[in-house]
This record gives C-alpha cells, sequence and structure tokens, in this order.
C-alpha cells in the first residue's frame, strides 16, 4: 500500500529537527514515498518561512499529486494567510483524491476551505507530534491513517465518560444559568449532520470572518490545548451569543488537555463548562472523543455528512456510504 506523502509547513517553523526526521524516516519505513517541500525547514519569526513563502508552499502540496498532504506541524500562522490561499487548486486537489491532513493550527485551514469550496479536509495527525516521537507512535493513530490511505475508514467510536452527578443535581453554577434546561445523561442519540469545527481556539478566531462555515444542524467538535476551563467556557460563550451552537444538531467534546486548576477556580472545571452549556442550548452535549494535542486521535472528515449515534455509553462517528445511506431516510 505505498501512497505519496507530501510533508509541507503552513504555520509555525519545526523546532525540533529531529522529530522532523524521525516522522519522515518512520513513513517511509512503511513504505510509502516522502516528498518534503522545498521550504518545509524554513524560519521566518515563529513561522515556516514569511506569508508567501508558505502560500507557495500550499500551492505546491496542491500540485504534487500526492494522496496525502501532510502538515509538519501546528503553532500559529494560517489565519493570517487565508485570503491568499489558492482555494480553487485546493479544491481541485482534493477533487482528484489529494487528502488534507491536520490539526490545530491547521483548523483554520479546513474550516476556510469548507467556506470557500465546500471541500473535505481530514483532522488527523501532524507529521512531528505524532509519526516523529521517539517511541513508537500511537497503535490508534496509526490503525486510522492506514485505513485513511487505503479508504477504508468508515468511522470512530469511543466510550462516553461516566456521569459522575446525578441528573437531579443541577450543575455547580445553575444558579447563573439562565435559561434552565434540565437535561438527563444521553444514552440514545440517532443524527446526522456536516462534521466540522476543530481547534476552539482557532475556530473562534474565524467568527465573522469570510472564512467561517455557514453550517446549520451540523455536528461540531472542538478540543484546545492549554487552555484553562474559564478560557474556553468563554470562547464557547461567544460562539454561543452568536447563534451558532444553537443551530446544530450536536456539540463533541474532544480532548482538552495541559492545563491546571488555580485555587481562585474553587472546583470550577472542564465538567462545569460542559455542564453550563448544556443548560444554554437544546442540543445533546457529548464528552471524550478522541481527538486534540494528544497521542491516541482518530481521524475524521471535517465537512463530510456523518452519523452520530449514541448507544449507552457507545458513541459513533460513522461516514461510510452505507451509514449516509441509511441515515438519509431518517432525517
Amino acid at each position: 500500500m505505498k501512497k505519496h506523502i507530501y510533508i509541507y509547513s503552513p504555520s509555525g517553523a519545526v523546532r525540533d529537527k529531529a522529530a522532523f526526521k524521525r516522522g519522515i524516516a518512520r513513513l517511509k519505513s512503511l513504505g510509502h514515498e516522502v516528498e518534503i517541500d522545498s521550504a518545509a525547514l524554513r524560519s521566518h519569526l515563529r513561522f515556516a518561512g514569511d506569508d508567501d513563502t508558505r502560500v507557495a508552499a500550499i500551492a505546491r502540496a496542491c500540485a504534487s499529486g500526492a494522496d496525502v498532504a501532510l502538515v509538519s506541524r501546528g503553532g500559529y500562522g494560517l489565519t493570517r494567510i487565508l485570503p491568499h490561499i489558492p482555494y480553487a487548486e485546493v479544491a481541485r486537489a482534493i477533487g482528484q483524491g489529494m487528502k488534507f491532513v491536520g490539526h490545530s493550527d491547521f483548523t483554520a485551514f479546513q474550516n476556510a476551505v469548507l467556506a470557500k469550496t465546500g471541500a473535505q479536509t481530514w483532522a488527523g495527525p501532524a507529521l512531528g507530534t505524532d509519526f516523529g516521537t521517539e517511541e513508537e507512535p500511537d497503535d490508534i493513530m496509526q490503525a486510522c491513517f492506514d485505513d485513511l490511505l487505503s479508504d477504508q475508514g468508515e468511522g470512530s467510536g469511543w466510550r462516553l465518560p461516566a456521569v459522575r452527578r446525578s441528573a437531579k443535581n443541577p450543575p455547580d453554577n445553575a444558579a447563573h444559568t439562565v435559561p434552565t434546561r434540565q437535561q438527563t445523561p444521553i444514552t440514545e442519540l440517532s443524527t446526522s449532520g456536516v462534521l466540522w469545527g476543530g481547534n476552539l481556539a482557532v475556530f473562534v478566531s474565524l467568527l465573522g470572518t469570510p472564512y467561517f462555515p455557514a453550517i446549520q444542524n451540523g455536528i461540531l467538535f472542538f478540543e484546545d490545548v492549554a487552555e484553562y476551563p474559564w478560557r474556553i467556557e468563554r470562547m464557547l460563550t461567544q460562539l454561543l451569543h452568536a447563534g451558532v451552537l444553537a443551530q446544530q444538531k450536536a456539540i463533541v467534546f474532544g480532548q482538552f488537555t495541559n492545563y491546571t486548576a488555580t485555587p481562585h477556580d474553587k472546583g470550577f472545571k472542564l465538567q462545569t463548562v460542559v455542564d453550563w452549556l448544556s443548560h444554554q442550548i437544546n442540543v445533546p452535549v457529548l464528552m471524550g472523543l478522541p481527538f486534540g494535542h494528544v497521542p491516541t486521535k482518530v481521524l475524521l472528515p471535517v465537512g463530510a455528512q456523518v452519523a452520530l449515534e449514541v448507544e449507552g455509553r457507545d458513541a459513533f462517528v460513522l461516514w461510510g456510504h452505507q451509514h449516509d445511506h441509511d441515515h438519509a431516510h431518517k432525517h
């Protein structure tokens, strides 16, 4: 299953050259042809080259004819160049079978492409952090990537977290909740819609711009790193007040990592935020999606029609053709 993988750097500069080289070596060891963009290791300020350099790298990725265009890393930089991305070329490459893969700052590219062209990209690994690890890369991540390369992937499943409080008890900050919509734990759900979202901070930064997709009745997923729960709530509040969240079929929380609560929080945590949000909108809110700045990450088709199923504590995001057909008559 030899595939052509194009490595490019549209965001932050690659500082960990050893991880970059390990990632290349690992992909080659799996039998793939790995093509490295000529500017992949450029550095300008904190970016992988100046803005023009990174736009040109995206254009070269489009023209490479590769099966997969995989980002070297995230960081910051894509929002700066959104007006200059060659969207027609990106859409043409995707139409010819190229799969653009990444996460974190790549959220800006994914949602801009979706807004401008309707084309589908993939939320998934980056070269350095996922394939360039000193230890063996995560088995689940690799299996999902292999499924993507072989066009075998049809969905991802996970176990919803156990409910730690009774449905009779209000959330910690219920006194400040208006209006109140008491929700019991979700144990059964069958819905469908366009999957979109990504890194919460990057996603919110697109709101009100031409690069924010106008999607209603979608499945919206989020993840983030190094953001305190109160900051997460503040970003969600912006989306709430903008009317985005209430227009979706479901909100799915991925992994929120690398933050530490402070004494000032007095028990205010991510679960507090989720409980609060669940009482603001009449939309199912799920947790535990294995995606984010973590080793174990599934691949998700951003911009694709998916089915979201919950049976007990088992949740599934399904995008195989058969699943799309099965749900067409339900919704």
